[in-house]
């Protein structure tokens, strides 16, 4: 399952530590400070499920990995949230970069952030504290068929647009079809390729019909957006001329907007679902105002100096050295870490393979080889990261030691295509922690790229004799991750390889990265507990063709492809598990990048303005339980 509360507040990557941000991409994964997901957003919630035994399901509130919920059918709230938030005042956010439309659901141009967490809604919702377990908004109930092949909605008759027209199995329906089709951001065309039919049953009820039994799909299905099918006769999708406020079904309307600018969300006082229990002490802000900026240090400036409430920060010097001053010493801002439970997947610095110097994998691991991470966290990050060992890190999917039975089954038929060291134990990125040193390991990547064939030219430049040389250029979305690609440039310099770092304006990176039009980037790649479908669009062989999605690195491997449909496809949290412990190991042996770091609590400053719940959700972004929240 996707790794978001919100899974189409944004295309981006994944929350990118140290500062480093980027817009385009996915549902999952890949984010700077502010408000998005997808991809990208990482809140890792997660979900699965298991069939029921009986042949006829009955309609239940929600759905969960083992048939239990932790809240029954007569709940009235999250225990995240609180009956005591009142409505009223104004939540001043910041993003940055920019925005040039208002279809959050499309792959060219950039919409605004909260866009679609606030303005349109989903069947039905995830929850924060429950690893496994989804319950009904637009939904007032679910069925899902004995032999999980089908699941069927049955619609709130209380369900909305802001403009009042009812809700509609038709507009569930069309829905599908919209974001199935090529006028869609194709990860919508991945993630739900296995619904293969929407059959209207009432005006409130809806069966949708899959490829193959699926024990994600009727949560996958529950994910979908609901659209207006009337809003978008009048305008239609992916072909808006101009910027129009879109129809939603959400508690926020689009009430004003500068494009690039600045955006106003206003409480809609007709929302449908103040009701619902999902909704218990959500949206209490009267307006939710969010301003852009260019800089993230000019934004934290603008933080400090009262233009907006809240920071999550994902930049350790500016945490250490920044957030002080007299406001902090008056209270006027508090600073604070808030703890999870979250998993941290991987970040780091990616290898484009459809550029040819990246296809030996020589190559790439002297260029792992040549990153001193120990150095980094001691002299840059205050010593507050941990490495990321796996593209699952710090949950149970990450892979140890050596293969045992249960994944060697999976390997063994795929021996031929994978790496012998697939097959031994896992080894951790490059130290330099002693007895290791920088030295040792730059003398081996000295090692690995003349093996390569590449030689130094007179001008101290790694060439391979037939006119190509060894120069890569590192596309940035801000400039904040300069300083820690300096002393890397550095060491690379000693091999011969030229690495020069370039940043460039939001929306220009935007759209080289859905072109795949750079050598290398800084990437997340965002994890639920329960990985599923989005899987595809990450490592399979058909994305790294499709522009916009999420195989940034461009992996074409068939024993990637057969490891991800185990994954898709797996009966049993078991099953699950060998087959993400399994990727994980070909995906490590394929040094695809440069790992980066993680950690394992979020960092955020606000003005003492704000009351909240007592409880802390479990797997959450903090932005997401801001809408907790309420003014003081």
């Amino acid at each position: 399952m996707q790794a978001t509360l919100f899974p189409f507040a944004r295309a981006t990557p994944a929350r990118a530590f140290d500062g480093q941000g980027v817009k385009g991409g996915s549902p999952h994964h890949e984010i700077i400070r502010g408000f998005f997901p997808i991809a990208m957003r990482i809140l890792l919630l997660l979900v699965a499920f298991i069939f029921p035994l009986a042949s006829q399901a009955l309609a239940a509130h929600g759905i969960s990995l083992d048939g239990t919920l932790k809240y029954p059918a007569d709940f009235k709230g999250f225990d995240y949230t609180s009956a005591d938030a009142k409505p009223g005042g104004t939540l001043n956010l910041h993003a940055i970069g920019g925005f040039d439309k208002m279809n959050p659901f499309t792959l060219k141009g950039s919409h605004p952030d909260l866009l679609s967490p606030l303005v349109f809604e989903h069947l039905m919702v995830q929850s924060m504290d429950e690893p496994f377990s989804q319950y009904g908004l637009l939904a007032q109930s679910v069925e899902v068929a004995g032999d999980g092949l089908s699941v069927t909605f049955h619609l709130d008759p209380e369900a909305r647009f802001s403009d009042e027209s009812p809700v509609t199995a038709e507009d569930v329906q069309f829905s599908l079809e919209v974001l199935q089709s090529d006028k869609a951001h194709p990860f919508h065309q991945s993630y739900w390729r296995d619904i293969v039919a929407a059959e209207v049953l009432s005006p409130r009820s809806i069966r949708f019909k899959f490829r193959q039994a699926n024990r994600e799909l009727p949560l996958i299905a529950g994910e979908i957006p609901v659209l207006s099918r009337a809003f978008f006769a009048k305008h239609p999708f992916g072909a808006e001329k101009e910027m129009i406020a879109p129809l939603g079904t959400g508690p926020y309307v689009v009430e004003e907007f500068s494009p690039g600018k600045i955006v106003t969300y206003r409480r809609n006082p007709k929302y449908w679902g103040n009701k619902r229990p999902v909704n218990r002490g959500l949206y209490s802000f009267e307006r939710i105002v969010l301003k852009f900026y260019k800089d993230p240090v000019v934004a934290l400036e603008g933080f400090k100096a009262g233009e907006f409430d809240f920071m999550h920060e994902n930049n350790s010097k500016q945490w250490a050295r920044d957030y002080e001053g007299p406001k902090f010493v008056q209270k006027l801002i508090k600073k604070e870490t808030l703890g999870h439970k979250r998993g941290a997947g991987m970040q780091g610095l990616i290898f484009n393979l459809r550029r040819p110097f990246f296809q030996d994998i020589r190559v790439r691991k002297a260029m792992v080889l040549a990153f001193d991470f120990e150095w980094s966290n001691d002299n840059l990050f205050h010593g507050q990261y941990t490495r990321s060992t796996s593209y699952f890190s710090n949950s149970e999917m990450a892979a140890q030691g050596a293969p045992p039975p249960e994944e060697l089954a999976l390997l063994e038929p795929l021996r031929d295509k994978l790496d012998p060291a697939v097959f031994g134990p896992v080894q951790a990125p490059p130290s330099t922690t002693p007895p290791h040193g920088l030295r040792q390991n730059l003398k081996e990547a000295a090692k690995l790229l003349k093996e390569a064939g590449w030689t130094l030219g007179p001008d101290k430049i790694l060439t391979d004799g037939k006119g190509n040389r060894l120069e890569i250029e590192m596309l940035l979305a801000t400039p904040a991750f300069e300083r820690i690609l300096a002393p890397y440039a550095a060491n690379l310099e000693k091999l011969g390889i030229a690495l020069k770092y370039r940043t460039v304006d939001t929306s220009l990176y935007q759209s080289r990265v859905h072109d795949f039009d750079y050598d290398m980037i800084v990437n997340g790649f965002g994890q639920s507990q329960s990985p599923g479908n989005e899987q595809r669009d990450m490592w399979h062989s058909e994305s790294a063709l499709i522009k916009g999605s999420h195989n940034r690195i461009g992996i074409q491997d068939p024993a990637v492809d057969a490891l991800v449909e185990k994954i898709i496809y797996a009966k049993t949290r078991q099953e699950l598990v060998t087959a993400c412990r399994a990727l994980d190991r070909v995906l490590l042996a394929g040094h695809y990048l440069v790992p980066n770091w993680h950690l394992n609590y979020h960092r955020i400053a606000y003005w003492d303005r704000f009351a909240r719940p007592a409880t802390a959700p479990l797997y959450y972004q903090p932005e997401d339980w801001l809408l907790s929240w309420w003014m003081k």
